[in-house]
């Protein structure tokens, strides 16, 4: 597809343009701040932009440089950032009217190693409010416009802004958080890469939550190998976050190239294949093929936990939910967004024991995943059921929403429940040209094959090397 402009580079390849004089953090960072200025309007993916900051940043990582000292492959690489994460000295408000809009004083420990690994903040991007959605729809902070669409499409959620910042080259990369598929979803919807870690593998610490039980961290990317950077440098132990304690970094740079060549992969005979648009099908399972000729085994498997999983409310995660804004439920649920404060009213109603029966059952299942997973390194399955809709007809009302939310968060969902690892990466368009997810889901703590997988097929197929067409923004 010929050279790429600058705003649609892979980190790997702008970092190789910053050691090689190529371009510098400074010109970089002006670059996306333009780029920013000029698509934000329409696309809607960032509610603050921190211009002025970012350039001081950038300046600091030139110097940096200049004296000889390089922090690695991410140093003076430019960042969106999810309003959920607090960044010192910019409120956090997690697309919501109903928080302190007084900028933060202490700083989340992801942001914290990305600014040790020499990235730059360009500013908050758009969230679902309180990241309770999966379609994407904020009615507050406006719902950001998946770039694929000149028709306004929903971009997936509650990662919705990064996933149209990354999308649209306004960011190399961009953080996000999935409880039931916050990242996975709209990387799918958005043609671009997402990773869901396992929960202990990165802080969560000055995240605002939504389930301390299901919450996890994840970048989005333009690349699988990008994807890789971000994860090895934010994995870790915080003190903080007591799900981390214990649980050891591992290098998955050291095989990510390693190809697929004896790792099997199941393709589960129900769960996630269940009332899919034809064109995703067969997109999805056309990558069969690819890791076929990579040489891998695919193999249809049964899945049973899986498929209990679909069955389940969400009685975890609203519950805990619950609880995070009882207060907020009791006073301020006139100002929270039509499509959340009253779901979250509603989940009030869970009792402590529908609470604890599934919490065990959720424990269960994830042992016995274990035994039928045995033979299995990598899940293949769709990342969405169904390519991005229009905006409009999602939101009709409250009920349609929610059934088109059930729609997209039903595969991956089951990865939160089970405390899977996940990668969503592009397979295929449409015939109207919107993107398809491939979502390949690893054991806990497994990330290192997921990517490794991931990598394989992005470099067997050109899906990574599309980009939207935004003539309709005068792009």
């Amino acid at each position: 597809m010929g050279e790429q402009p600058l705003h649609y580079r892979s980190i790997t390849e702008l970092a190789a343009m910053l050691r090689s004089g190529e371009i510098t953090p400074t010109g970089l960072t002006a670059h996306f701040i333009e780029r920013i200025e000029k698509l934000n309007g329409p696309l809607n993916a960032f509610n603050l932009v921190t211009a002025d900051r970012a350039m001081a940043e950038a300046k600091s990582a030139e110097a940096l440089l200049a004296s000889g000292r390089d922090l690695g492959p991410l140093h003076g690489i430019p960042y969106g950032v999810k309003d959920l994460y607090d960044v010192v000295g910019m409120p956090t408000t997690a697309g919501s009217q109903t928080l302190d809009p007084d900028p933060k004083t202490e700083e989340s420990e992801v942001t914290r190693r990305l600014a040790a690994a020499g990235m730059i903040v360009l500013g908050k991007t758009i969230t679902v409010e309180f990241a309770k959605g999966i379609v994407g729809i904020n009615h507050i902070q406006g719902t950001p416009h998946n770039p694929w669409c000149e028709e306004h499409c929903v971009p997936g959620g509650s990662s919705a802004g990064t996933a149209v910042a990354v999308a649209s080259g306004m960011a190399p990369m961009g953080l996000g958080t999935d409880t039931g598929g916050s990242v996975r979803v709209p990387a799918g919807l958005s043609g671009t890469v997402g990773l869901k870690s396992t929960v202990g593998r990165i802080s969560r610490f000055g995240v605002f939550p939504l389930s301390w039980t299901l919450d996890s961290v994840g970048p989005l990317t333009r690349s699988v190998e990008d994807a890789a950077l971000i994860y090895q440098i934010l994995q870790g132990e915080d003190a903080r976050d007591e799900s981390t304690i214990g649980i050891q970094p591992e290098d998955v740079l050291r095989s990510l190239k390693a190809g697929v060549k004896g790792l099997r992969f199941g393709i589960p005979e129900h769960a996630f294949f269940d009332n899919l648009d034809p064109e995703v099908e067969k997109a999805v399972l056309a990558t069969a093929d690819v890791f076929r000729e990579l040489g891998a085994t695919v193999e249809n498997v049964p899945y049973p936990e899986a498929e209990a999983v679909t069955q389940m409310s969400s009685v975890v995660n609203g519950v805990e939910a619950a609880v995070i804004h009882e207060e907020r439920l009791k006073t301020k649920v006139d100002l929270m967004d039509p499509v959340v404060g009253p779901r979250m009213l509603g989940e009030r109603d869970y009792l402590a024991t529908d609470y604890v029966k599934m919490m065990n059952e959720l424990k269960a299942l994830r042992a016995s995943q274990m035994e039928t997973l045995r033979d299995v390194d990598v899940v293949i399955s769709p990342s969405a059921r169904i390519p991005a809709m229009p905006v409009a007809t999602v939101d009709e009302s409250l009920d349609v929403y929610l059934d088109y939310a059930g729609q997209y968060m039903a595969n991956t969902n089951v990865g939160n429940r089970l405390g899977l690892c996940g990668l969503s990466l592009p397979c295929g368009f449409t015939s109207k040209g919107l993107p398809i997810g491939l979502l390949l889901n690893g054991k806990p703590f497994d990330e290192a094959v997921v990517l490794r997988a991931g990598y394989a097929y992005e470099q067997a197929t050109n899906w990574k090397d599309a980009r939207p067409n935004l003539a309709w923004v005068g792009d």
